[in-house]
């Protein structure tokens, strides 16, 4: 299972301190122009060392693409790539060869194998998500096209959260502070806090707001491959997630239906690829549902948030215990966040957008009988 996707579909290779990580994304329609330094851009908000807020491991991340494109455009063929490990510290790992570090993978993929690599987490490690972050930038090339829009943002660390949903704020500003939050204030008090936790050698964790634009009516299957729960899927694939809810999410167990639900109505302004006459669309008064009803989209915005609790590495003494069963403690050493929610961001995106793209396409075959964009 290091595959995601159907039709655009993505498999991912290589360890935190290993030679590189990479991948192979097959399914990336022909003629879509490659836009080298935007999937860089991508990797740029992923990279550690962006920060005083992030690990201090030194990475350029840079890609390289070896396959797949021809003149600048995409050729059908499977575009490989690969990102250079440049800046390990492998030494930093030796004293936790033979120990289990709590709420890590470090005992369960020992019991899995019989073997694990310690340095980093090995493919357990976060830094695997460059390759989500290098094939989502290609979905995103995609996507853009299509005139539909991915936008993440940090809404809560620990006890700091927004206020209000995603219509209150101008999203543009996400990328204006460390933390990528668009409220200015609340950004700073999440900085302080997260510097505060850093000195202290603890780490915290929050809350990533997920907000997709522009997707068509259709996409999503009736039963087991409902779009909400590809993209929960997707979410809870990636490093540290806890939780991941959609629409009202559970917020909605304390309303009832007459509040809940999302009305009917015809909006002759628009006319998007839905069921709709040459110069109306059917829509909604409200979204409670999130952009998803019977697990397809119904045209409006899909959002959904995704929880992620606190990085696992303490740069403090803890209990555990050792390979032979014995009783120990551990005090990490390295480089490491103090909160993921930074540079969780740009992942979060990268997995709503080769999530949406592979329906997308899957929509695309089903109504049209192949595949076209």
């Amino acid at each position: 299972m290091n595959s995601i996707g159907r039709i655009f579909r993505v498999t991912t290779f290589g360890e935190s301190h290993g030679d590189a990580i990479g991948g192979v994304v097959d399914g990336m329609p022909a003629g879509i122009a490659i836009d080298t330094d935007f999937i860089q851009q991508e990797l740029n908000r992923r990279r550690p060392g962006q920060s005083n807020i992030t690990t201090a491991r030194n990475e350029s991340d840079r890609v390289e693409l070896l396959s797949g494109v021809f003149e600048g455009k995409s050729t059908g063929c499977p575009i490989g790539f690969i990102v250079r490990n440049e800046n390990q510290h492998s030494a930093d790992y030796d004293n936790m060869r033979e120990v289990f570090r709590p709420s890590h993978a470090d005992y369960t993929y020992t019991q899995k194998y019989g073997v694990r690599d310690h340095r980093g987490g090995g493919r357990s490690s976060a830094r695997i998500t460059i390759s989500r972050c290098v094939a989502g930038a290609l979905a995103k090339l995609v996507l853009r096209q299509l005139g539909i829009e991915i936008a993440a943002y940090t809404s809560q660390v620990g006890p700091i959260a927004l206020e209000h949903d995603y219509h209150r704020y101008d999203l543009s500003l996400t990328e204006s502070n460390a933390v990528r939050c668009p409220d200015q204030l609340k950004a700073e008090e999440m900085i302080q806090l997260i510097q505060q936790v850093k000195a202290e050698g603890d780490t915290i964790g929050g809350v990533i707001t997920c907000v997709i634009k522009g997707c068509p009516v259709g996409l999503g299957e009736p039963e087991f491959g409902k779009l909400h729960a590809q993209l929960g899927a997707a979410m809870l694939s990636i490093n540290a997630v806890k939780g991941f809810e959609y629409g009202d999410g559970f917020a909605a167990v304390t309303q009832r239906g007459s509040e809940q639900n999302d009305i009917f109505t015809v909006d002759n302004n628009v006319c998007r690829d839905s069921f709709a006459t040459s110069h109306s669309v059917v829509t909604t008064k409200t979204n409670h549902s999130g952009g998803i009803q019977g697990g397809i989209s119904n045209g409006q915005d899909i959002f959904f948030r995704v929880a992620f609790k606190p990085v696992a590495t303490l740069l403090r003494e803890q209990e555990t215990v050792d390979i032979h069963g014995k009783a120990t403690t551990l005090t990490a050493r390295g480089r490491h966040d103090a909160c993921v929610l930074p540079r969780a961001v740009p992942v979060v995106e990268a997995m709503a957008a080769i999530t949406i793209l592979d329906a997308y396409l899957v929509y695309k075959s089903v109504k049209n009988g192949d595949i076209c964009i």
